[in-house]
Formats: C-alpha cells, sequence, structure tokens
C-alpha cells in the first residue's frame, strides 16, 4: 500500500484552512467566532494554548452551520481543482491517506478519489475532537490500529513531522508542489 499526507502533499495548501476562510465568505453566522478563534491563535502562536485547545476553537464554527454535510460538498465542488496533478496520475485504490485534518472535511473527497481515508475525529456539531490529532505519531497508531500488520510500499508528506510513517515505509518521498524527492536526501 502506498500511503499520502493530505495537505499540502496532495492537496495544494490546507483544506482546512480552506474550508474555514470559505464558511467566513459564504456563512455569515460563522463569523460570530472570529475573534475567539484569533485570541487562541494567537495564544497558540505564543506557546501558551495547545495545538489540540487551538484547533478545536478553529472547528467550532461548525456548530454555526445547519447543514455541514451539504456545505463540505459545495466546498469540494469548488477546491476539487486543488488536488495535485501527480497524485491523480499515480493513486490506486489501495492508497490511504493520513491527515490530521478533520475526517467530516476529507470523507467526501477521498470517497470520490476512491481511496481510504484516516483523519481527525472532530465532533460536527461541536468542533471538539474525538481523541488525539491525527498527527506526527498518531498517524502510526491510527495506521495500526486499522491495520495491524500494514507494511508500507511507499509515502509521500510535505513535512517532517511525518517522519514517524516515513520510518515504516520501503520508500519514501517529500512533496514541494508536484516535486517529489527521496526522503533520505533531506
Amino acid at each position: 500500500m502506498n500511503v499520502f499526507d493530505f495537505d499540502g502533499t496532495i492537496y495544494n495548501g490546507d483544506s482546512s484552512s480552506h474550508f474555514y476562510f470559505y464558511c467566513l465568505k459564504h456563512y455569515p453566522k460563522t463569523r460570530k467566532l472570529l475573534f475567539r478563534t484569533i485570541w487562541y491563535g494567537l495564544g497558540f502562536g505564543l506557546r501558551i494554548v495547545k495545538k489540540k485547545t487551538f484547533k478545536q476553537k478553529l472547528f467550532s464554527f461548525v456548530s454555526k452551520i445547519d447543514n455541514l454535510n451539504e456545505v463540505v460538498e459545495h466546498f469540494w465542488q469548488e477546491h476539487e481543482k486543488n488536488i495535485k496533478k501527480f497524485y491523480l496520475e499515480m493513486k490506486q485504490p489501495t492508497d490511504i491517506i493520513i491527515s490530521a485534518s478533520p475526517e467530516f472535511l476529507l470523507k467526501p473527497i477521498c470517497d470520490k478519489l476512491g481511496v481510504t481515508m484516516m483523519a481527525t475525529r472532530v465532533d460536527e456539531k461541536t468542533g471538539l475532537f474525538d481523541g488525539e490529532n491525527c498527527h506526527g505519531q498518531e498517524k502510526v497508531r491510527r495506521l495500526h490500529e486499522i491495520y495491524p500488520e500494514a507494511e508500507i510500499d511507499e509515502f509521500y508528506s510535505d513535512l517532517y513531522c511525518d517522519t514517524p510513517l516515513a520510518r515504516l515505509a520501503k520508500k519514501a518521498y517529500i512533496v514541494k508542489g508536484e516535486k517529489l524527492t527521496p526522503w533520505k536526501k533531506y
């Protein structure tokens, strides 16, 4: 199997921030939480607020959206174009995408791509996490939770924090734009 990070790897940009700003633009009720989000974002930037706390406060905007699944579908109609060409040319049905982005956000696009997805479990009504942020070593734990004997043929990511998954792969690549470079060169 081949395993991929999502944001910055096969998606050009960060889907969570793109979705956040999409919702601010199209769903005015989400703006009610903007200043609180900025406050927690500053705290995170100053390292006095934990990443999980900041992300939960960020995703709390979903509480202001009545039809989240429909909104996510509309988002992907506009943003599917951000899936990178290299991935579309090489994707296989056995691919697994493991991401820190919310499951509710990635599920529709991964279903359309026909691939398996593991992501951060975020309550669609509150924005609270159900478990840990699917990041770093947590990605390995989540993979082994579902596939205890998983053997990764190739792994792709744009971030060094994904080194725990890269170490499990027979081959690993850093992705910058459409360029793939063997992980070992970094």
